[in-house]
């Protein structure tokens, strides 16, 4: 796969991911990698290095490279197949670009193959011309002893201008596998089509165990990726072998597939909030203005996220949003380019690695623009308006940030505790009909604890000022300077048989949900208004305590006849008769008729018949306290939010789509990492130990539209640490039951990953019972272009450096948790001299060093995220560009320091890979051309080490 006729702009990732395995029996002859089950295995690879050329002009060498075309009888056309990185100023170049035929290549022994080698002259122009070609078969390749030929390059004038050699890959190293080759040769054959037995490596528990899973072959990562690139390579190692590298680019259907859900979320959400609006009953005519003023915020965002949800589905392009398409209002969900960009490295040893890093463009909010600012200034402006407006629509009252995040946070307890306690209380239930001792007495504990924390909860002394303020903006309120005697009515525990708690609030003792505070506020001594509003705020405070404490005693009234029960048939079975009597008289006489002996042994469901009414009573306490207590808490959050509605919903929603762009991402690089580490205890006890490191490296300037996008990015990037991850097993084998699903709201968003049946066996029993993963997110920045030039001289670099700063001390306390907890085997073994605390120290250094375009941060913080089982993102306003320099320049670090590749190839490997490789064929993705949008002025501004070969930049769209 590659070159430009194989790249179509808008070609649809499923097209890319057709490859086909049942080859025909002359093509099995052609599988010199061994396992032509793999489709990340080429069937066919080889390199090629070129002699004595000579040019017409004696006086300069050539600066060359060689076309491989391609064709297969009885097509009568040559098609352009792929072609190495150009050498410059050699007559004898060998290149390091390897040519692979991968299973959709569909050639055969009769194929011919065409190398023509041409000399640029000028290649910023593109100027070149041809120097001279050969061709050979595939077959003359295969037949040759030493699968190697030796080739004379003539010129369109039939002259001799050099020699050529082809050196076909994987033969000796791997002949041991040939055996099966010419097996299958004879095989059965169905429909003239050969039948190929599966590779026993690739099924099973072999399969799971693997160092590399295919992006290609993998079900569960098929289901997620697509579109998949490959490019091959030969580099020499310092030992004198060589590493075959595997280089692989693909989309993600979950581009799509995250928004929608997301953006769902988000409309069910805030519908939600405008529900509890409208429930808080009627309220006074200025309370009422400033209700209606929220609610028709709130709807006019909820159009807004309807009308996306219909883009988002009605959309049928390519399964990634192209550069030019970041400021699309449709789009602006969908991250800017996200791929994924994968490193295979396979020594002569029997090695075998992979480093995977997601690509994405700078999430941000492209539409919305930045000529006011980004996130991190709107919300400093929105904290300062909500200073200047306190007070504002709530008569007096002011709260604190914190107590607007209490209660949030109580709101959510709240609800959790709701459920939690209806659930327990059902499930009560159903043993008491089942008569089943033991589980009566285990739900009734778990039970009685969560209505416990639920009362605990509820008595706070925020939401009781909440339940007053609430009260006083009742139209009524100033009827209710005195106590109503159908205030009583309150609760419906009053209509238990037996006790009426709300009538005695002070009668029993109550250990620890007892109340911090007086229940009878002292007497004040201000003047009759004060003292009119003293009592009316001591009456709803009372009222609001008679709440609770009768959901204290209804839960006080189960147990009691929880216990009496459980005695009850604990005699039953171990006394006599005339026990069981003594003891059935101790029981109230509302449950006279239920207690006999005689009629218990005859009726099973008793039990249940006994506590029904109980439970209904205190299922409605909890109902009515939780009910009360969410109206309170939705007021308070309506005055707070009242004064600044409108800068705060159009905040949060550039929040919003920031978030979705950077979660998208961060999904994508989970799966990756979950699936690659399948069988590495030491990452998988370290992922529910402590969580995922995930770094983000972004590349851009802190100068102009880019501070904007920079502060968008680091606010998303922050917010991940609101989502956890749960690996769940998946239903079934089919693609869409692989697929993510999202759940949770602005508060927290949960994750879970389905996994095939066979994965999920090997994963360790605490992720297996759905312990929750948690994320901690970095971000590291370092500008390189020319406007980060202007910002250092001109601007201001103070953002890039809180930035990085701050993720320094957030990168530090990861690693001194790990410390703590784990041992240093879980990390990965790494040949490189320096150890992590050296690499964190000199991280360190250079964060709070003053040195303009400081690249040895980025550096050194991939390197440690590595070191320290993190997932790796690199990013740049498009991930197109600079994001390619990066990647390249990282991966042949890696090369260097993790596999020995010889020290003086390393530039030529890194020019190598920017222009043949991988990341060149996202800008055609992207833009519709082969090009890096470069110009040789802003280059002069770039470190040396992110400069691309001459010939692969120039002015194009961005």
């Amino acid at each position: 796969m590659s070159g430009k006729e194989r790249s179509p702009r808008h070609r649809p990732w499923s097209v890319y991911r057709a490859n086909t395995f049942d080859l025909s029996a002359e093509m099995m002859g052609l599988a010199l990698s061994g396992n032509s089950q793999d489709p990340d295995e080429p069937v066919l690879e080889f390199s090629v290095a070129c002699s004595e050329l000579v040019t017409p002009s004696l006086d300069r060498k050539p600066t060359s490279f060689v076309a491989v075309s391609c064709t297969t009888p009885p097509q009568a056309f040559w098609t352009k197949h792929a072609q190495t990185e150009i050498i410059e100023g050699t007559s004898n170049p060998i290149y390091l670009s390897s040519i692979a035929f991968f299973q959709d290549s569909l050639i055969t022994q009769q194929t011919q193959v065409k190398l023509s080698v041409y000399d640029v002259k000028d290649r910023s122009q593109g100027t070149m011309y041809m120097l001279g070609s050969s061709m050979f078969s595939v077959k003359e390749l295969l037949q040759d002893k030493h699968h190697r030929l030796h080739l004379t390059l003539r010129s369109a004038e039939n002259e001799r201008v050099g020699n050529i050699t082809v050196i076909a890959w994987q033969i000796e190293e791997k002949r041991e596998q040939r055996a099966p080759v010419a097996r299958l040769q004879r095989g059965d054959t169905v429909n003239g089509r050969m039948v190929l037995p599966v590779d026993e490596s690739l099924t099973g528990s072999t399969a799971i165990k693997s160092k590399s899973s295919s992006l290609c072959k993998d079900p569960m990562l098929k289901a997620v990726f697509g579109g998949v690139m490959s490019r091959t390579y030969r580099f020499p190692t310092t030992d004198g072998n060589h590493l075959r590298v595997l280089e692989q680019m693909a989309e993600s259907v979950l581009s799509l597939h995250i928004p929608r859900q997301f953006v769902k979320l988000l409309l069910e959400e805030d519908a939600v909030r405008v529900c509890e609006l409208e429930e808080l009953g009627e309220l006074a005519p200025c309370r009422e203005n400033l209700r209606r003023q929220i609610i028709t915020q709130y709807q006019t965002i909820i159009l807004t996220y309807q009308e996306t949800i219909s883009d988002l589905h009605e959309y049928k392009g390519p399964s990634f949003k192209p550069s030019t398409l970041k400021a699309e209002r449709k789009l602006e969900f969908i991250p800017t380019n996200l791929h994924i960009q994968r490193m295979r490295v396979q020594g002569e040893t029997g090695y075998d690695w992979t480093y995977d890093i997601v690509t994405i463009g700078a999430p941000a909010a492209h539409h919305q623009g930045f000529k006011g600012c980004g996130l991190r200034k709107l919300l400093h402006k929105l904290e300062e308006a909500r200073k200047h407006s306190a007070g504002f629509g709530s008569k007096g009252m002011t709260y604190q940030p914190q107590d607007v995040i209490k209660a949030k946070e109580l709101i959510a307890q709240i609800n959790t505790l709701k459920t939690q306690v209806c659930y327990y209380t059902e499930r009560l239930s159903r043993a008491a009909k089942e008569r089943s001792a033991n589980a009566l007495e285990r739900t009734l504990a778990i039970l009685t604890e969560k209505t416990r924390q639920l009362v605990t909860v509820c008595d706070s002394k925020l939401l009781s000022s909440a339940i007053v303020a609430l009260a006083a903006a009742r139209p009524q309120f100033s009827q209710q300077s005195t106590p109503s005697p159908s205030s009583s009515s309150l609760s419906p525990s009053s209509r238990s048989p037996s006790r009426s708690p709300s009538r005695h609030p002070t009668s029993p003792s109550r250990p620890a949900t007892s109340p911090s505070r007086h229940v009878t506020p002292p007497e004040g001594s201000e003047g009759s208004k004060g003292k009119r509003a003293s009592t009316q705020s001591d009456y709803h405070e009372e009222e609001w305590e008679k709440v609770w404490l009768n959901v204290d005693k209804s839960l006080e009234c189960v147990i009691q006849t929880v216990d009496r029960l459980l005695q009850r048939d604990k005699l039953q079975s171990d006394s006599s008769s005339e026990d069981v009597f003594l003891l059935a008289n101790e029981v109230p006489s509302n449950t006279k008729k239920e207690s006999s002996p005689e009629v218990e042994k005859k009726s099973p469901g008793e039990w249940n018949e006994v506590l029904y009414p109980l439970l209904t009573t205190l299922t409605e306490c909890v109902s009515l306290m939780s009910d009360k207590a969410k109206k309170a808490l939705v007021f308070l959050l309506m005055q707070d939010s009242a004064p600044t509605i409108a800068m705060s919903l159009t905040m949060q929603y550039r929040r919003d789509v920031v978030f979705c762009q950077t979660l998208t991402a961060l999904i994508c690089g989970f799966v990756l990492k979950l699936r690659n580490c399948l069988c590495d205890s030491g990452f998988l006890r370290q992922l529910h130990t402590i969580g995922l490191l995930v770094q983000y490296e972004s590349l851009l300037s802190t100068y102009g539209e880019e501070l904007a996008m920079l502060e968008d990015m680091s606010v998303g990037v922050m917010d991940l640490r609101n989502v956890t991850f749960k690996v769940t097993q998946a239903t079934s084998g089919f693609s869409p039951d692989m697929l993510p699903v999202i759940t949770g709201n602005r508060t927290g968003f949960n994750v879970r990953v389905p996994m095939p049946g066979v994965m999920f066996d090997t994963l360790p029993r605490e992720i297996q019972n759905g312990m929750l993963l948690r994320v901690q997110p970095i971000l590291f920045n370092v500008g390189i272009n020319e406007q980060q030039t202007l910002a250092e001289k001109f601007g201001d670099t103070s953002l890039q450096d809180v930035i990085n700063m701050e993720s320094m001390t957030r990168l530090s306390s990861y690693y001194d948790q790990f410390k703590e907890v784990l041992p240093e085997d879980c990390l990965p073994r790494s040949r490189s001299t320096t150890t992590l605390p050296d690499i964190l120290k000199l991280l360190s250094q250079n964060v709070n060093a003053k040195k303009s375009k400081n690249v040895e941060i980025l550096w050194q913080a991939a390197e440690a995220c590595r070191r320290l089982n993190g997932v790796r993102f690199t990013s740049c306003k498009s991930a197109k560009d600079r994001t390619a320099m990066s990647l390249t320049l990282e991966q042949c670090q890696i090369l260097q320091q993790e596999h020995a590749m010889a020290p003086q190839v390393f530039y030529q490997a890194l020019d190598c890979m920017r222009s043949e490789g991988c990341r060149r064929e996202n800008t055609m993705k992207n833009v519709g051309c082969r090009k890096y949008a470069f110009n040789s002025l802003q280059l002069k501004a770039f470190p040396k080490q992110y400069r691309p070969p001459e010939g692969t930049y120039g002015k194009v769209e961005t």
